[in-house]
């Protein structure tokens, strides 16, 4: 495994999301403003404080809830890092990988900091209003994600 790839992979992914919520939350100061209309509805700036997963799922506002999902999105960083260490990991495997770790480091970090995961993208279309914020190591994470499981090595990735 290329460790090198994998590793500015996960650094961009983590400086990518950490300066978009500085940029956003404070450069713009959407932490007071609450909404900022973008291209509306398509994109939306809407201020949001994630204590669950995402889409706010298991919401829980105790230092209990915080640690454990702290505990688990490290878990899952070092599960990734040991199974691409284990497979033969194509270079897109390990960019993948790596955008996945720095998402989710991304918002580990703010969860030690605030306590919370700072969310800010809004995007609805067609009709359909989305009530749900995220942010960009959410992207990340997805497009880890589902790039790990498209191109798992025994398919030939």
């Amino acid at each position: 495994m290329s460790k090198r790839l994998l590793l500015w992979a996960a650094a961009a992914a983590f400086a990518v999301d950490q300066a978009s919520k500085y940029l956003v939350v404070y450069g713009v100061d959407l932490i007071n403003r609450g909404q900022i209309d973008v291209l509306p509805p398509l994109l939306v700036f809407r201020y949001g404080e994630n204590r669950g997963i995402n889409f706010g799922l298991f919401q829980g506002d105790t230092d209990a809830a915080r640690w454990f999902l702290i505990g688990l999105s490290l878990t899952i960083c070092a599960i990734a890092i040991i199974w691409l260490n284990r497979i033969r990991a194509t270079r897109a495997m390990l960019v993948c990988g790596g955008f996945l770790i720095g998402g989710a480091l991304g918002n580990v970090v703010d969860r030690l900091i605030f306590g919370y995961v700072l969310d800010f993208l809004n995007m609805s279309c067609c009709g359909f209003r989305n009530p749900y914020v995220f942010n960009v190591a959410d992207i990340f994470i997805f497009v880890g994600a589902i790039g790990l499981v498209l191109l798992d090595g025994k398919k030939g990735g």
